[in-house]
């Protein structure tokens, strides 16, 4: 459940976008051919779970799926 907490305050928004971020620019800057474009659409999960606050993990630890129904 603290996980769940966390990832829905505006630091773990942050972190989601900004590991997003960094898978995408891995997959498509260091690691090249097909497995750097499955990185990439990977990146992509984190990066618009952070954009919309949702997170598609928090469930599974108890949490909500959307981080406004999170009560801190």
């Amino acid at each position: 459940m603290k996980f769940a907490k966390f990832m829905s305050t505006p630091t773990g928004r942050w972190l989601r976008v900004i590991v997003g971020l960094v898978l995408i620019l891995v997959g498509l800057l260091a690691i090249h051919g097909k497995k750097g474009i499955v990185v990439a659409i990977i990146g992509l999960i984190p990066f618009l779970a952070g954009i919309f606050n949702v997170c598609v993990l928090a469930p599974l630890f108890g949490g909500p799926f959307k981080g406004s129904d999170a009560k801190s």
